[in-house]
């Protein structure tokens, strides 16, 4: 199941029009759990966070949103590249809700309360693959600050 998955999401053949939007979703929450291994500390509460984030985006309950999760980091370990990735998100996802996704990757990120330099690279990388530009990532960034309760970091 995971191999057509990757296979689905990774060839560069591929037709976006025919790839179902629930890959873009799970190409989401691979890239989720790419961004809490970013700095070599994948703790629960980034994993929980993970799931929290997907459970809100996708209407899922909290034993669903688990296996996600855990699908979800089988693929990420499989993956050659985070370029991928976002080339499906890409396709797939609206400009708009890009900038959904961008707040999800912060959310991670500070999930475990360090602002890491690699979570933080990872995204400005992904920001600019996806389209959105520092200036909005930073916005984003703050509101999500906002939300969680965090002063400016």
């Amino acid at each position: 199941m995971f191999r057509n998955l990757l296979s689905r999401l990774f060839l560069d053949n591929a037709d976006p029009a025919s790839l179902p939007s629930e890959d873009a979703e799970v190409a989401i929450a691979a890239l989720l759990v790419r961004i809490a291994r970013a700095d070599d500390r994948y703790s629960t509460v980034e994993k929980q966070r993970i799931e929290t984030v997907l459970a809100r985006r996708r209407g899922l309950g909290h034993a669903e949103a688990a296996e996600l999760r855990a699908a979800a980091e089988m693929i990420e370990a499989e993956a050659p590249d985070t370029v991928r990735f976002t080339r499906s998100i890409k396709e797939r996802v609206a400009f708009d809700d890009r900038h959904s996704v961008i707040a999800a990757l912060w959310e991670v990120a500070y999930a475990d309360g360090n602002r890491g330099a690699e979570e933080e690279s990872m995204i400005r990388l992904v920001s600019g693959l996806l389209g959105v530009n520092d200036r909005d990532s930073a916005l984003v960034r703050q509101r999500v600050l906002d939300d969680l309760g965090i002063s400016g970091q």
